[in-house]
């Protein structure tokens, strides 16, 4: 018995999330991948992730594994992906992990990039992983407001998460941004993200470029814990994982 490390990039365009569903399979990143093993394998499949991504979301490193008996090298499984994997998924690496490797439980942190396009008009070859928004954003204000952010707080009022079980905690190290050809990158690195939250962290963050609100405001959201208090929730296709990583 192996352990095999996957690290793989996608399209999230056409896709209902990573995750497999029980209703049409086939339409998750989870759910092609298991498909193209289980067939290679000739035996069911099941990939563990470092974690989910939305709907319509990318990734540039997202991070899996399987356990599998077979005397195939990570070399032949490269191959046999690249020729019945749909284009919009991609394989960067297959290496032999250790057998306790898990790609979620081991992941220590995540970095994840949300793009907008501030142009004017919409520039045709990013609509696919930019959002789009021609009004002037305030970039100062924008990262005045995201300093209060940092740090481990309860991100409630960031998250669309409805379980009362499960810790709404978080810890954020960075948020970045750069500017470039009228494009704005938002770089979040934290150990981990709720449902949805650096969208509603985008979107709140983006009123606040807007003039919509005062920057100071988000320490108050971050005590209230109240979801409605926060801004809207970014499209999907502006979000992308970058990276995953491990000790």
């Amino acid at each position: 018995m192996i352990n095999l490390k996957l690290i793989i990039a996608y399209d999230g365009t056409r896709y209902n999330g990573f995750q497999k569903q029980t209703l049409h399979p086939e339409r998750t990143i989870q759910g092609k991948l298991e498909h193209v093993l289980s067939r290679l394998f000739d035996k069911p499949i099941v990939l563990i992730a470092s974690g989910r991504t939305d709907s319509g979301v990318h990734a540039k490193g997202q991070v899996c594994n399987f356990q599998v008996e077979t005397e195939l090298t990570p070399e032949e499984i490269a191959n046999y992906l690249s020729t019945y994997l749909p284009t919009d998924i991609s394989v960067l690496q297959i290496t032999t992990a250790s057998l306790r490797f898990h790609s979620r439980y081991n992941a220590v942190k995540k970095r994840y990039c949300y793009t907008i396009d501030n142009h004017l008009f919409a520039n045709p070859f990013t609509l696919r992983y930019a959002y789009h928004l021609k009004e002037p954003l305030d970039v100062t204000s924008m990262k005045e407001a995201s300093k209060c952010l940092l740090g481990t707080h309860d991100f409630k009022s960031f998250t669309s998460l409805k379980s009362k079980k499960k810790s709404t905690v978080r810890t954020l190290y960075s948020i970045d941004f750069i500017e470039e050809d009228g494009l704005l990158k938002i770089y979040y690195e934290g150990d981990g993200f709720l449902q949805h939250m650096v969208r509603i962290l985008t979107g709140t963050l983006i009123e606040v470029g807007l003039g919509q609100r005062d920057p100071l405001s988000l320490v108050s959201l971050l005590e209230q814990k109240v979801r409605a208090d926060a801004g809207m929730t970014a499209p999907p296709h502006g979000l992308t994982l970058e990276k995953v990583y491990y000790d």
